[in-house]
């Protein structure tokens, strides 16, 4: 297994370099004359030379790439040139409002996807029919309608959670409850639609399976059979789309963030790529792509513990 997982953090290490590079390299492709933004169009050239420089956009592009590869190796994210604020600071305000909503997000559609592909697996019939029409309803509903639907029902009319702000956890746990449940619910329903349709799916092969008969045949209870050996060897297609969705909230977290006021990092990046900000863009970048290793890493370490075979993959 520590084999496995050193071959999985290896190939994160050089994902990340290779996209790192390909991103600054884009970034710095259609060249933005920032000087000229922070100082104003009435400033003179000279002045915006100046200050290009003191940014070192007068560089070529390997030579920034490398300065701020060197400096992110040992933590130093740089400075926004726009707001002069710490990056990696402003990065860690921005977080922990994103990772409250992702987190939500896989609890809800953990619990209610497996419960609902597991009874739909098992049952079938009419209660098959009921979670795939489900399941085709929870893909088709546009995303932005759900949040604006959610919006005026359950926070202007009914006036059970607040429509726009962020409370932290720290400061009060029940306001941190109510400022996301709107955001985590308007996420988790495209989610819940994948993932239990995955699960759906596993369930009835593995049901189909010789063994499963052997253990009807015995005369154990059903209960024990689908808890303890169905849903085992069923859980890895559904633990693999589950992280893809996972992966996938980080485009929709900028759409609701946007929507509900929260101060996160899909709201930031919109901001900052607008702007140019390289050093805010390039830490943003970096830290989805790490997130999609870790996922991606736990996601196959949970698959290699289900299913051994899958190690040697």
């Amino acid at each position: 297994m520590l084999n496995f997982i050193a071959r999985r953090i290896a190939s994160g290490v050089v994902l990340l370099i290779v996209i790192s590079f390909l991103s600054y390299l884009l970034l710095s492709v259609p060249h933005l004359d920032v000087g000229r933004q922070l100082l104003g169009e009435s400033a003179t050239q000279d002045a915006v030379d100046a200050k290009n420089a003191s940014l070192g956009l007068d560089r070529p592009v390997l030579h920034q790439y490398t300065d701020w590869l060197a400096h992110g190796v040992r933590g130093d994210l740089g400075t926004s040139w726009f707001t002069s604020e710490d990056v990696g600071q402003a990065v860690g305000n921005r977080l922990p409002v994103t990772v409250s909503l992702m987190l939500g997000v896989t609890a809800v559609t953990t619990v209610v996807a497996f419960l609902l592909g597991v009874w739909a697996g098992v049952r079938r019939g009419a209660v098959d029919r009921f979670v795939q029409i489900l399941g085709v309803a929870g893909y088709a509903l546009p995303g932005f309608l759900l949040t604006l639907v959610l919006v005026l029902v359950f926070a202007v009319r009914l006036d059970w959670f607040p429509a726009i702000g962020y409370t932290g956890f720290t400061d009060s746990p029940g306001g941190w409850l109510s400022t996301v449940t709107l955001p985590v619910l308007s996420l988790s329903v495209a989610s819940v639609a994948g993932v239990s349709q995955q699960v759906r799916g596993a369930v009835i092969d593995v049901l189909r399976q010789d063994y499963v008969r052997t253990l009807r045949a015995r005369g154990l209870p059903a209960s024990r059979i689908v808890f303890k050996h169905v849903l085992r060897n069923a859980s890895a297609p559904a633990l693999s789309v589950l992280g893809m969705q996972f992966v996938g909230l980080l485009g929709g977290a900028v759409l609701v963030e946007q929507i509900f006021g929260l101060p996160g990092i899909g709201s930031m990046t919109v901001t900052y790529t607008t702007r140019g900000d390289i050093p805010v863009i390039m830490a943003l970048v970096m830290l989805t792509v790490v997130g999609v290793v870790l996922i991606n890493l736990l996601v196959d370490v949970l698959i290699g513990w289900l299913n051994p075979k899958a190690r040697a993959a």
